[in-house]
This record gives C-alpha cells, sequence and structure tokens, in this order.
C-alpha cells in the first residue's frame, strides 16, 4: 500500500491540473492576510465534473457578459458621487503599474470623475517600477499619497512572514489590501475601486457576482484577531518590543468607521472587462507605463509586478508551497483570454516555472537582515511532502503539467 503523504496548508491531497488552462487545484485563494497564521489552511482553487477550474469559468461568464449594461450600471454608480466642488470623488490604489494606470486615467480622463491616488510602495522599487511610478503620477496626471512605512518595523515584519510562513510578500499585500479604504475614510471620500475581482485568478465564482469588494479582506473587528508576519499584536509588541503606533500603518480599517462613513468598495472590473494584455497596452499610451527591458525571472513575460525587487521571491515561495511558480500564473491568464494555447502554456510552464530569481536576492536578503543560506533552509522545511520528493540529491515536483 502506497505511503500516504502529508499535505500541507490545508492543500489537497491529489493533485490536479486544469483541462483548459495550465493551473492546478493546489492554487491557494486569497487570504484575509491580517489573520494568516502557521496553522492557517487555505481554500484551494476549485475544479468541476469536466475537470475545469472556476478560473476558467469565470472567463467564459466573461465573453457571455453584457458589457454596455454593465457599463450603464458604472456610469449610474459614478453619477451618485462625482462632485463637481472641486473635491476627490473616488480612491484608486497603485503604484503605476499597467493596471492601476489604466483604472485611474479611464476613470478621470474618460468618466469624469476626480481620483485621488494612493501608493503602498514596494519595499525595495526597481529601477523600472520607479520609473513607472513617476509616469504614472507626474505624466499621467494625478494627485497621489505614497505611504512609506516605517522602515525597521518594515524589514522586522517582511522577515518574519519569511520565517513563519515563507510569504516575502505580505507586508506588501497587507498595504496594498488596506491603505485605500484607510484613506478613503480619513479624507471622507465615499468610492473606492480596486481593478479586477480575484475570482478571475481562482477565487470562488460566487465572488465574482458582485461588484463590492469583500469587507473581510480589509476591515476588522477587534485588534485581538490580528497577526502580521505570522505573530500576533500581543506578541509583536511584548517579544519584538514594537508599540501599536509602530504597527498601526499594517492594519486595517475599523468597520465601526467604515460603516459611519459610508464609504463603498467596487471593483472596476465588475463594470469594464479586464484584460491585463489590454491594460499594457491602454497604460503605455496613456500613463508612460514601460515593460521590462529584460524578460522576468521566472517566466517568460515582461510587464506583470514589475516594481518590486522582492517579487521575484513570491513568486519562487508560491512555487516551493504550492508548486505553482510565476509562469504559471502569467500562462494561466493568457490561455483564458486567448492569447496562448494550452500547449504553449505548458511548454513555457515547464520552462521557466521555479527558475531562482537570482538578480536581487541579495539585496533582499542584506536589506531584511536574513543570511541567504538560512532563506534556502526555510525553503526546504516549507515544502510539502506531497508535492516535493528527493530525487539523487535534488528537490523534483511529484506531479508536473503535461
Amino acid at each position: 500500500m502506497p505511503q500516504k503523504l502529508e499535505a500541507r496548508y490545508g492543500l489537497p491531497e491529489q493533485v490536479l491540473f486544469c483541462r483548459r488552462c495550465v493551473m492546478s487545484n493546489q492554487r491557494p485563494a486569497s487570504s484575509i492576510e491580517f489573520r494568516h497564521t502557521q496553522s492557517h489552511r487555505h481554500r484551494s482553487l476549485r475544479f468541476d465534473e469536466e475537470g475545469v477550474c472556476d478560473a476558467c469559468r469565470v472567463a467564459e461568464r466573461k465573453e457571455q457578459t453584457d458589457w454596455k449594461q454593465r457599463e450603464e450600471q458604472l456610469l449610474r454608480l459614478l453619477d451618485r458621487f462625482r462632485r463637481h466642488d472641486g473635491a476627490y470623488d473616488c480612491v484608486v490604489p497603485g503604484s503605476g503599474g499597467k493596471d492601476s494606470g489604466y483604472a485611474a486615467h479611464v476613470l478621470k480622463y474618460h468618466y469624469g470623475m476626480h481620483p485621488l491616488t494612493a501608493t503602498w510602495p514596494p519595499i525595495l522599487y526597481t529601477d523600472i517600477g520607479w520609473k513607472n511610478y513617476r509616469n504614472w503620477v507626474e505624466g499621467g496626471g494625478f494627485d497621489n499619497i505614497s505611504f512609506k512605512p516605517n522602515g525597521r518595523v518594515h524589514r522586522l515584519l517582511t522577515k518574519l512572514a519569511i520565517e513563519n510562513l515563507l510569504h516575502p510578500f505580505q507586508t506588501f499585500i497587507l498595504g496594498q489590501k488596506n491603505l485605500a479604504p484607510k484613506i478613503a475614510v480619513k479624507y471622507e471620500i465615499p468610492l473606492v475601486f480596486f481593478g479586477e475581482n480575484e475570482a478571475e485568478y481562482g477565487n470562488p465564482i460566487a465572488d465574482n457576482e458582485v461588484s463590492l469588494r469583500d469587507q473581510s479582506y480589509y476591515t476588522m473587528q477587534h485588534l485581538s484577531e490580528i497577526a502580521l508576519g505570522g505573530v500576533s499584536l500581543e506578541g509583536l509588541m511584548a517579544e519584538y518590543g514594537l508599540s501599536l503606533n509602530e504597527l498601526s500603518a499594517y492594519l486595517p480599517v475599523d468597520h465601526k468607521e467604515l460603516e459611519r462613513a459610508s464609504i463603498e468598495v467596487h471593483y472596476l472590473g465588475y463594470y469594464l472587462k479586464w484584460t491585463p494584455q489590454e491594460s499594457y497596452y491602454y497604460a503605455v499610451e496613456h500613463t508612460g507605463f514601460e515593460a521590462n527591458p529584460v524578460r522576468t525571472e521566472g517566466t517568460y513575460s515582461k510587464y506583470n509586478s514589475l516594481d518590486d525587487k522582492i517579487d521575484g521571491l513570491h513568486y519562487y515561495t508560491t512555487f516551493i508551497k504550492f508548486g505553482i511558480g510565476r509562469a504559471t500564473y502569467d500562462a494561466a491568464q493568457e490561455i483564458r483570454n486567448r492569447h496562448l494555447k494550452r500547449e504553449e502554456g505548458v511548454a513555457l510552464v515547464r520552462r521557466f516555472d521555479g527558475e531562482f530569481p537570482i538578480r536581487y536576492f541579495q539585496e533582499v536578503m542584506d536589506y531584511i537582515g536574513l543570511p541567504p543560506e538560512r532563506f534556502m533552509k526555510l525553503c526546504d522545511q516549507f515544502r510539502s511532502p506531497h508535492l516535493w520528493e528527493k530525487v539523487g540529491g535534488e528537490w523534483k515536483l511529484r506531479h508536473r503539467i503535461s
């Protein structure tokens, strides 16, 4: 009888690949980052009886959606909130990438809104990321608030997130999800627009049936529910000497404050058909967005997630924990948008997935104070036995896309 192998993180024991794209059922759905601890168990990508994943079904439904009717809904929403007194009427979070470039520009210059853009900066800007941010704000023509958190605390929390969760991107995601609603409350701006719904990439289909973003992602009930870097607030204050003030930047907005301010948080992608490649072309034309001059490590593309030097490590750690690397994410969405055939995507995944992001590795390790050999040991510790085996002294995936 074959040995039963441990499947960590709540992942399905049996590894399956979507029959349409290249994504596996090991892909985790979005988490509530400020509750993420070592005991967290992820929801994962659902496959139907035909072996097709939810993300592919969402793409199928987009082709059947009446986008003219959706735009009419958007116009009614914008008419409710549009200001004519010189005040801001919506907040658009972003860093000047293709998606935030598209969202902010189309709202301001096509629909006549008055957005305030809000940026939670990368941990370490890449040269192209900094250039695109400047192009977005200065060339695109937007007011912007960029909130740079305490560097000492940021480095510590990023290091803890790696050591406890193998999640180098957590501090960025916390700000990315939490900052805009907090800015909206502080400046009494009643409307926030994020880009596309996460259901387009693998969250449950039902999440995409409404325009409103689930408040559980960006509001809190009590401080006792918060964990950052896998450590409770109490632990961070007691064991690491941090104050509540130093941690407040990472906290979501209090649910009572949000209710009092009557803030609505919507996905623009519910109303406008969202295609990453089209966002890229739009941002190039209207906000001066530039692709990477070189191929991004771990994948074949040059225009996704370019702004942070830690991006590559984020996708490498998803490869370690879930067997899903950066090329899988890119190829899956391009197949769904009919820009790649599945067999082309399979070839790209087999060639590039799991490539180690060496370009900025040492710089990132030096910045957060983590020895490189410690990071590599952590990677081995976080490999799930049902995904990985050692062959000839080297780690190999037990299941590969074909």
